[in-house]
C-alpha cells in the first residue's frame, strides 16, 4: 500500500497534467513546484500530512479537483491544509492590491502547518522572479513582504529563509541594471496596509 504522501504526489501530478499546467517562466511540468514545496516543507518536518498537503496545495486552485475530492482521497486533516492554503475567489475586490489584502488575511488566519507550507511555496516561487520578470518581481516581492510579515506561525527556518530571499531579491532590484529607488518599494507596501495605517 503507498503511503499517504505517495497517493498525493501521484495525485498532484495528474491534476496538473490534467489541466495542462506549466511553470509560467520555464514551460517545466507544473509538479515541478510542488515537489519543491514538498522538499522545503520535509526540511523542517516528517509529518505526512503536511507533505501530502505541499504537494496538494495548488490542486484546488488551479485544477478542476475540489475540497470534497481532496477529502474524499486524503482524508480531512490534508482537505483542511489545502483549503487554507487555497486562493479563494474575491469578485468584491476591485484591484489586485485587494485581492491580495483578502488572501494575506487568508493565509494570516492559517494554522502554523499550513503557514509552514505557505512559506515554503513563496520560497520556492520567489527563488527566480528577479531572473525571469524583474519588472513584476518588483511588485511581487513586496507583497510577500507584506504576506509573510502575517505567517508568524509557521515554522521559523523557513521564514527566516523567506524573509532572506525577499529581502535580497528587494535588495537587488535597487541595484544597476534595475535601480528601482528605496522609496518606491515603501509607497508600495503602504498600498497593502489597512485604510486606518495609510
Amino acid at each position: 500500500m503507498d503511503s499517504l504522501e505517495e497517493r498525493a504526489r501521484r495525485y498532484a501530478t495528474k491534476a496538473h497534467a490534467e489541466a495542462g499546467q506549466r511553470r509560467k517562466y520555464t514551460g517545466e511540468p507544473y509538479i515541478v513546484h510542488p515537489a519543491a514545496v514538498v522538499e522545503l516543507v520535509r526540511s523542517v518536518t516528517s509529518n505526512e500530512i503536511m507533505l501530502a498537503a505541499a504537494w496538494l496545495h495548488d490542486t484546488v486552485e488551479d485544477t478542476s479537483s475540489t475540497p470534497g475530492d481532496i477529502e474524499s482521497h486524503f482524508g480531512r486533516d490534508v482537505a483542511s491544509l489545502v483549503e487554507m492554503l487555497t486562493d479563494s475567489a474575491q469578485p468584491q475586490a476591485k484591484n489586485r492590491a485587494a485581492r491580495k489584502v483578502a488572501h494575506f488575511r487568508h493565509t494570516a488566519e492559517a494554522s502554523g502547518d499550513a503557514q509552514t507550507i505557505k512559506l515554503a511555496d513563496i520560497i520556492d516561487n520567489t527563488r527566480a522572479i528577479i531572473q525571469f520578470d524583474a519588472h513584476f518581481a518588483r511588485v511581487y516581492l513586496v507583497e510577500k513582504r507584506v504576506q509573510i510579515a502575517l505567517l508568524t506561525a509557521g515554522d521559523r527556518e523557513l521564514w527566516q529563509q523567506a524573509s532572506t530571499i525577499i529581502e535580497r531579491g528587494i535588495e537587488t532590484l535597487t541595484q544597476p541594471p534595475y535601480r528601482v529607488p528605496a522609496a518606491w518599494f515603501t509607497r508600495q507596501e503602504q498600498k497593502y496596509a489597512p485604510p486606518e495605517e495609510r
